[in-house]
């Protein structure tokens, strides 16, 4: 056998380094399941980020490392923070007067009932025109009869 069919083997030849795609290619079948991964390394990437910086606004560095002292206002890169941090379901709470904690935000059942009274109050009836050809769905606001009411 000649040297240069022993070359052409595919086993004398080395296999190449797989980059963090192709791994993850490999490793899930999914093609919606490798975008979330992606996804959550990229907002586990931002929140280290944000999180980095807001830390290096608050603390103050030993004079040793050279780098001088930040100005700079905080606010924007906190929402952004705690934007990510939503993202993964953390909310932020409230120290109460009893020293119990409770999450801000949300709507209580009592609050919900009243908005969807107003809501009723406000627009008993809705028109909704939807348009696609062939068909052409339309209601009007004439009592909400049928156009033919049914024998059954």
């Amino acid at each position: 056998m000649s040297e240069a069919s022993k070359e052409a083997t595919p086993e004398a030849q080395p296999e190449k380094k797989k980059n963090f795609l192709t791994k993850l290619k490999e490793s899930v079948d999914d093609r919606d399941e490798q975008i979330a991964l992606i996804s959550t390394f990229v907002r586990l990437g931002i929140l280290v980020w944000s999180g980095g910086i807001l830390t290096l606004a608050y603390v103050k560095l030993p004079p040793a490392l050279g780098m001088p002292e930040q100005k700079l206002d905080p606010t924007f890169i906190a929402s952004v923070f705690t934007g990510v941090l939503a993202t993964f379901g953390v909310q932020t709470a409230k120290k109460q007067g009893d020293g119990s904690y409770k999450a801000q935000g949300g709507v209580s059942e009592a609050d919900m009932e009243r908005l969807i009274e107003k809501a009723a109050a406000t627009a008993p009836a809705q028109v909704i025109r939807i348009e696609q050809a062939p068909l052409k769905f339309t209601t009007d606001g004439d009592g909400g009869e049928p156009p033919v009411k049914p024998t059954v």
